[in-house]
């Protein structure tokens, strides 16, 4: 026998209307309620009937956002420019965190949430070209990032080999010589750090700048403190430098951090940018500059087309792909000397 709605209320210690709230999607229920009651659906496998919310409209007017880690400021950011802007057009998102795991993407794209949910925006860094099969699912789907190509869905994306050669453009031309970026990903073919580190290195080629391998560094996880440990290995190994690039703003952060500990002066004796322009590099001292890689544009982007493929479920939809705008936010850890 199948699992009801009142089993799920008994499993997870709640009244039945609070687990039809969570299945429709109300927005007002504490985050703890709500993994209770997801859990407890998972553990009986219980098949939400989407005539419960939907027999009119056969819709659920929820859709999922999967990312990799909500503790990092730009996903932080994505999730809450989705969330506001999906409001305006009549969805609540569900949020999945995914853990940079490879069976938890998977999940995210075939698990019991996708039964509570029109659709899903997902944002993976594990599944690549090679999974291209698991991207080919009977739901409105839209992809974020570089990490997936060629898969028959919408995918929207940001100028990050363009946005990366600005960035180091404009340290050498406010005088910076010895560049090192940190977040480098020795290996990859296709990622924000190779086509980030690839931005670099045009950069460097089109200013007649020499290439010193000592100046990439390598990051796994792209947090402060694996910013802040390439800055203390750099300095540990004698490696001279006057700027640099962080592949993203938590790297940033610590990198100013680790620079400051080291008595380094920011910007007198190293220029620092990054990039996702989250609104910590505002506050920071000295504020970080950095690219500001069109989250907003992004977000509404990605909710657009989502919203496209869930009303017109009979149309066929060429895949799309749009490519977000960029601008360089110039502040104090940048400043000409």
């Amino acid at each position: 026998m199948s699992a009801t709605m009142q089993d799920v209320a008994r499993r997870a210690g709640v009244s039945v209307k609070t687990v039809s709230n969570v299945v429709n999607g109300y927005p007002y229920i504490r985050e703890s309620t709500k993994e209770k009651v997801l859990a407890a659906i998972a553990e009986l496998d219980y098949q939400m009937n989407v005539s419960a919310r939907s027999l009119r409209s056969g819709k659920t007017g929820m859709i999922g956002l999967a990312v990799p880690e909500l503790s990092l400021p730009y996903f932080a950011e994505l999730a809450d420019s989705v969330i506001e802007y999906a409001e305006t057009v009549g969805l609540t998102v569900l949020i999945e965190q995914t853990g940079s795991n490879r069976e938890r993407e998977k999940a995210a794209l075939h698990g019991f949430r996708r039964n509570l949910t029109d659709g899903l925006i997902f944002s993976p860094l594990e599944l690549g070209p090679d999974d291209v099969a698991e991207f080919d699912v009977n739901y409105p789907l839209v992809l974020l990032g570089e990490r997936v190509f060629n898969a028959s869905t919408d995918h929207v994306t940001m100028r990050n080999v363009e946005a990366a050669k600005a960035a180091t453009s404009h340290l050498i031309e406010v005088g910076c010589r010895r560049i090192a970026v940190v977040g480098a990903h020795e290996g990859e073919v296709i990622g924000s750090a190779q086509l980030r580190t690839e931005g670099y290195l045009e950069a460097l080629r089109e200013h007649d700048l020499p290439v010193d391998p000592q100046l990439i560094r390598e990051a796994g996880l792209w947090h402060r403190s694996t910013g802040a440990q390439a800055i203390f290995d750099m300095i540990a190994d004698g490696v001279e430098f006057d700027a640099v690039f962080a592949l993203n703003d938590a790297m940033a952060l610590g990198v100013l951090y680790a620079l400051q500990v080291s008595g380094k002066s920011i910007p007198q004796d190293v220029k620092v940018i990054g990039f996702d322009d989250v609104e910590e590099a505002r506050f920071s001292f000295p504020a970080l500059s950095s690219v500001e890689p069109g989250r907003l544009q992004i977000a509404q982007t990605a909710v657009n087309l989502l919203k496209e493929h869930i009303d017109n479920p009979k149309q066929e939809i060429e895949p799309r792909r749009v490519v977000a705008d960029y601008k360089l936010s110039l502040r104090e850890s940048t400043r000409a000397s």
